[in-house]
């Protein structure tokens, strides 16, 4: 039997079987619960305070969500508190460092806009390592490209919760 067969042999079995089990896509754009591209729609992002990381997280959020552009047409609200620790992890014998983690830590609550009740919140961090390099200019464009992204991993990864929540089973308010 060729590889090709096999191949093709193997990918219809995994279909099978995945049917079988009740995948379903996480970003479906219908089913049940509207799809997840269609609740996404219906957040709104507040302002996030923390400078860079967190004008760069609302921003990711918003591109990756499509969210709604006004908090009156919303059905949620997506609220982010950032905490940001710098910290040295190389250090030489002159005890100078040469190499920094961005530490971003993101706390989120995502709230109904008509009850005000918490639908759903949890935390997320992750950690972006640069280095301090000759020129003060290239070492501060190392830290800021630290810090988008950071941003843009923890939107990333607030939003598969966000899809992995509604996918199972939440109902829409």
């Amino acid at each position: 039997m060729s590889a090709r067969v096999l191949y093709l042999a193997c990918a219809i079995a995994m279909s099978a079987v995945l049917g079988g089990c009740g995948f379903h896509p996480l970003y479906a754009e219908s089913g049940p619960s509207g799809g997840g591209h269609q609740i996404f729609q219906s957040i709104y992002v507040e302002p996030i305070d923390g400078e860079v990381a967190g004008y760069e997280m609302r921003n990711s959020l918003i591109d990756l969500l499509h969210g709604a552009n006004r908090p009156e047409e919303a059905e949620y609200r997506l609220s982010i508190t950032v905490r940001q620790i710098i910290q040295g992890i190389a250090i030489e014998n002159d005890a100078s460092i040469t190499r920094y983690n961005y530490s971003l830590q993101a706390d989120y609550t995502l709230t109904d806009r008509k009850t005000g009740k918490t639908i759903k919140a949890g935390s997320e961090s992750t950690i972006a390592p640069y280095d301090v390099v000759t020129s003060p200019y290239a070492t501060e464009v190392a830290e800021r490209n630290a810090q988008k992204s950071g941003a843009h991993d923890l939107a990333s990864r607030i939003q598969v919760e966000l899809a992995a929540y509604f996918a199972h089973g939440a109902v829409r308010q």
